[in-house]
């Protein structure tokens, strides 16, 4: 059975891996590439040195977490023993080169290893591109404009939005979601067959926050107004509380 589930977790977590990637691939295209939508947009700039040197610690220490993960084990090992009494010594028995999550002769990873094949498998591809480009040139790129689709000079209402961004997501979860779609065409009246405006208004609503989540918030809510009697803003009756939940609990306890 284990044999069985380690290959198909490793495949569910590639692909995992591969949709994420996708992902931010499109939501990077979305808020970084294209034209500007607003002027406040058009004069951003980048952020300061310490935003930028602080996001590049975190993912120097993601890289360094995933490539030397036995080291970071023995580290976090000595926290879950204090408490639980488990050091997970068995996950590094083989040193820092190989991981053991199970025990040594069932399942082991290396994760230096498949890190040293990713770099050997770039620095391949890398040779072989090199040595084809050498032996064939560079070549020439032709530039020209960007094809408008017979609509004028580009402008950021023709790139990729947010909302379309979200389309394929709202189409597979429908079902769940409540979505109000309109479509507003603002007509020119200086000719009224010629729309001047045009406007995509979508508001999403999650069904399991109407029928879950709103009541037992109005539960929460009537309950918290009744016991508010209680708080009447006067020192005595506090300290009336005060005492006598302290005799209940010294009776209790006796």
């Amino acid at each position: 059975m284990l044999r069985a589930i380690i290959p198909i977790s490793a495949a569910m977590l590639a692909l995992a891996g591969a949709l994420a990637a996708a992902c931010f691939v499109k939501v990077y295209g979305v808020a970084f590439l294209g034209q500007a939508r607003s002027r406040r947009v058009r004069h951003a700039r980048e952020a300061s040195t310490g935003m930028v040197v602080a996001q590049g610690l975190l993912a120097a220490l993601c890289i360094v977490l995933g490539v030397l993960p036995t080291n970071t084990v023995k580290v976090i090992g000595g926290v879950t023993g204090e408490l639980t009494g488990y050091y997970g010594a068995a996950a590094v028995q083989h040193g820092w080169l190989w991981l053991t999550p199970l025990h040594p002769d069932i399942a082991s990873y290396s994760a230096p290893l498949v890190m040293l094949g990713v770099v050997l498998a770039l620095g391949a591809w890398a040779v072989v591109f090199f040595r084809i480009r050498q032996r064939h040139g560079p070549r020439a790129l032709k530039r020209g404009d960007a094809w408008d689709c017979g609509f004028g000079p580009l402008s950021p209402r023709m790139q990729y939005s947010s909302s379309a961004f979200a389309m394929p997501i709202r189409l597979i979860f429908r079902p769940a979601w409540r979505v109000h779609e309109e479509k507003v065409r603002e007509m020119d009246a200086r000719l009224p067959t010629r729309a001047a405006n045009l406007r995509y208004l979508v508001q999403t609503e999650d069904l399991f926050w109407h029928y879950l989540y709103v009541p037992v918030e109005r539960l929460v809510c009537a309950a918290a107004r009744r016991i508010g009697i209680i708080q009447t803003g006067h020192l005595r009756h506090y300290l009336a509380y005060s005492f006598f939940t302290l005799m209940g609990l010294l009776w209790l306890i006796t």
